[in-house]
């Protein structure tokens, strides 16, 4: 279990020194590389499971973040559309709200 926390730990902190001195440049480059994919690294993500591990909120919030990702934010959510951006033609528009009486 110790194995388990110590060692993502080592991993980060070398890798934080890398980035922090810039020394050897080729390890730098490599490490400050964002995967494609973007997203967290391999660290963050085993420290956020093991932070889960002892901490069912955290789990919660994990899971809460998981489904924000896979929801769609739509302009049309119901509510009548105050904005509107055009591409193709280059405008915006912006409606005021009506006041209220």
């Amino acid at each position: 279990m110790t194995v388990l926390v110590i060692v993502p730990f080592t991993l980060a902190s070398a890798r934080y020194v890398v980035l922090r001195s810039g020394r050897p440049a080729w390890l730098r480059r490599r490490l400050a590389a964002r995967p494609p994919h973007g997203g967290m690294g391999l660290g963050a993500t085993v420290t956020e499971e093991l932070h889960a591990f002892f901490n069912a909120n955290k789990r919660v919030t994990m899971e809460q973040r998981r489904v924000q990702l896979v929801l769609r934010d739509d302009t049309q959510d119901g509510a009548p559309p105050r904005m509107g951006v055009d591409l193709d033609a280059g405008t915006a528009v912006v409606r005021r709200r009506a006041p209220k009486p």
